[in-house]
Formats: structure tokens, C-alpha cells, sequence
């Protein structure tokens, strides 16, 4: 207890530095694949912490490296760097001065978060035992995301562990959720192309309307979830847009429909790929139709270590206690931080950052996002603790405790 107590003191040390930075982060945000002046400024500060960067890594990554003064495991933190395309409607200091781009999803604090945590590493360096490896990751937001592309550039080149944090408003300040094994959804992306046949809006049956046709194919996408997938298990198929038609007397000889599928069964994912395909196929052809589907799958499911998320649970209740500690239910939202977990042993969680009484309740990707900034305390201990603890125990998987229930 008592050296989580000097943690929590030094945290608390450097605070009001990581709200400058999340300050600054979040008054200059950049799109994904378009992060320039993000990563030189990571760069830039952890350099001034003797810490060994590498910068370009999977395109625009930047991973630093930091060895301690005794040989031992490697642990790997991540932070994501990328904004998205929304225009910042809050009323403050810090408000976005990029038109139409913000942090509405609070990678400008996760950023902070992990400069922060490893200025600390830095100023505790002879004490590690083993290496911290500090991934600052690029396009998180959109698909084919950063992560792959950093692994493929080595970033994960001798890791043994990797653990994540993401700042959540759904959950109350100062409350940790976690689950060992599914907890974020794999997500794919399919657009549906119908093609009808053009006419006279007052001569139907001299046409083949393809608005109906795809407005038959978006109920018979939903049954497969309502009546062909088990109730037990999780699935979501949800249609976000549908484009057709140029004049209200027109019948539309083409419809596109895009949407979104959500699943944690690797199994039934592909299924989901091949049903949605036949259904489309099918049902065009029973109206007259034809269709071009394309499907593209997107991050995989996010899941926890088991062992990990144990450890990281029982680092979590000593920083906040045992009842603000939660085992949270899956959500669909999707992260590419799953494709860390597919190479090495680790563990995804969420930190509560919502507060009503600072407007810190609006949803992630809401244009009046932001989070309580208190947040990023719990985030640096959990980060900080976690790791240490992994490299102090080297790693012993026996040891981990049993998650909150």
C-alpha cells in the first residue's frame, strides 16, 4: 500500500501537466492516416526523457522504449492519437480550432495519460526491472486502423504483455470496468448495391424499383438476427444509411444500402458474411433485381488475457477499491487495440469519466464530447501499476488475481 501511495503522489505531481497536454491535444486535433504535428510532439516530449523513440512506425506511429536499470520482461502501454471528423460544439478554453475535426472519444487524454505515465517510468528508471514500451498509435477510428500496420513495423518485437486503458463516460468517475475474455465487438463495414430498372413514378410495373427492393432486403437483413442467429449469443446488424432516387416521380433504378455487423464468435461472423450476401442475392432476384455486395471486415472482437485481466482487476481495486471496481457486460463498439491482443497476453479496460454535473455525459462521438479530467489519475495509476506489477512479478501468471464480480 505504501508504494501505491507514492505512485498516487507523483501522479498527482504531474496532473496538471497532463491536462496541458490533453488541452493541447484537444485544441489541435488530426484525422486518422493525417496525424503530422501529433506525433512529432509525442515524439518530441519523450525524447526529453532519454526515452529511445521511433517514429513512421506503421506509417505515423511512434513507439518509445524505455529500459530499466535490471534485466527483466517487457510490458507494452498504448495510447491512440487520432481525432475524427466532427465539429466541436462545447463552450470552453480548450474547444477544437480545426474546423469540422475534434477529440470526441478522448484519445487526446489517453495520449496524456501515457506521456504522463512515462515521464514517471523515466524518473524511476533504475528501479524497473525490464523494459516499458510506450506505443503511441495512429488511426485508431478508421478502418484498416494503425495497430496492424504497427505490428507489422515491429512494435510488439519482444513484448511478453500489453495493457489499455480507454476513458469512458458511460461509467462514473473513478469507477474501473473490466471483464476477462470478449469485451469489445468485432466490426465489419457492407455496402449493398441494388440495381432496378428506371421509370415513370405513375407506371410502376413498367419498372423495377429499386428503393422497394431494398427497403424488402433491410427487413430480411434484420430477421437474420431476430430468427436465425442463437439468442445466446451477441450479434448486431444495423443498416446506417440507404441513398436512392433523383426526383419524387422518378423510380429509382439504383439503391445503396451501407451498414455495420457486429459480432465476438470468430464462427458466426463468418456466417453473418455469408448470409448477408446470399439474403442480398436472393432477394433481388425474386423482385427482378440485381445487387453488388461488398463486404469488408474491420477489426477483430477485443479479448482480454484472462490471467491479465485478473491482474489488472486486482491492480484496479487497490487504486480505487473494491466496489468501483465493475465487471462490466461486453459493449458492440469495436477497438483495433484487439489486434495487440491477438500476438501477446493482455488486457483492455474502461475508466469511468463521465460526470453530469461538468456536461461530462454526452456519448463518444457526441460534437459536445469531453470527460472529467480526473479521469486521467485513474488511468495513469492503473497504467503505471499494471505494468509494474507485471514486470516485478516477471510476468508469473499464477499470480493474478481473480477479477470484481
Amino acid at each position: 500500500m505504501e508504494r501505491l501511495n507514492r505512485l498516487s503522489e507523483r501522479v498527482e505531481k504531474i496532473f496538471s501537466q497532463m491536462v496541458e497536454w490533453r488541452r493541447r491535444f484537444h485544441m489541435e486535433p488530426e484525422l486518422s492516416f493525417r496525424e503530422e504535428r501529433t506525433p512529432a510532439r509525442v515524439a518530441e516530449i519523450l525524447r526529453e526523457w532519454g526515452i529511445d523513440v521511433r517514429t513512421g512506425v506503421g506509417g505515423r506511429g511512434v513507439v518509445g522504449t524505455l529500459t530499466g536499470g535490471r534485466p527483466g520482461k517487457t510490458v507494452a502501454l498504448r495510447a491512440d492519437m487520432d481525432a475524427l471528423p466532427i465539429q466541436d460544439e462545447k463552450s470552453c478554453e480548450y474547444r477544437s480550432r480545426v474546423p469540422g475535426v475534434m477529440h470526441a472519444c478522448g484519445h487526446d487524454g489517453h495520449m496524456a495519460v501515457l506521456l504522463g505515465v512515462a515521464r514517471l517510468f523515466s524518473e524511476m528508471r533504475e528501479e524497473i526491472p525490464g523494459r516499458v514500451r510506450f506505443l503511441f498509435q495512429h488511426a485508431e477510428e478508421v478502418i484498416p486502423g494503425g495497430a496492424r500496420q504497427m505490428i507489422e513495423d515491429g512494435a510488439l518485437e519482444g513484448v511478453d504483455a500489453v495493457y489499455g486503458v480507454h476513458l469512458w463516460t458511460p461509467l462514473p468517475v473513478g469507477v474501473v470496468g473490466i471483464k476477462a475474455g470478449p469485451l469489445m465487438a468485432a466490426a465489419d463495414f457492407f455496402q449493398i448495391d441494388v440495381f432496378g430498372k428506371g421509370g415513370h413514378g405513375g407506371l410502376p410495373h413498367e419498372s423495377v424499383d429499386a428503393i422497394v427492393i431494398a427497403s424488402h432486403l433491410i427487413l430480411h437483413l434484420q430477421t437474420l438476427i431476430s430468427r436465425q442467429v442463437d439468442p445466446l449469443k451477441s450479434a448486431v446488424i444495423s443498416v446506417g444509411t440507404i441513398q436512392g432516387g433523383q426526383g419524387f416521380n422518378v423510380i429509382a433504378e439504383r439503391c445503396t444500402l451501407t451498414g455495420t455487423v457486429r459480432t465476438f464468435d470468430p464462427v458466426l461472423r463468418d456466417e453473418l458474411h455469408r448470409r448477408i450476401r446470399e439474403i442480398a442475392e436472393k432477394t433481388c432476384s425474386l423482385y427482378g433485381a440485381t445487387c453488388r455486395v461488398e463486404y469488408q471486415w474491420g477489426y477483430p472482437a477485443v479479448i482480454n488475457d484472462t490471467v491479465e485481466a485478473h491482474r489488472m482487476a486486482g491492480v484496479a481495486r487497490r487504486i480505487v477499491g473494491d466496489d468501483r471496481v465493475w465487471e462490466i457486460q461486453p459493449v458492440m463498439a469495436a477497438e483495433d487495440f484487439a489486434y495487440y491482443l491477438g500476438k501477446v497476453p493482455g488486457a483492455f479496460c474502461f475508466v469511468g469519466a463521465g460526470n453530469p454535473e461538468k456536461n461530462c455525459d454526452f456519448p463518444h462521438h457526441h460534437p459536445r464530447f469531453d470527460f472529467d479530467e480526473r479521469a486521467m489519475k485513474v488511468a495513469a495509476q492503473l497504467l503505471l501499476s499494471s505494468a509494474l506489477t507485471y514486470l516485478r512479478d516477471e510476468g508469473r501468471r499464477e499470480k493474478a488475481d481473480e477479477p470484481a464480480s
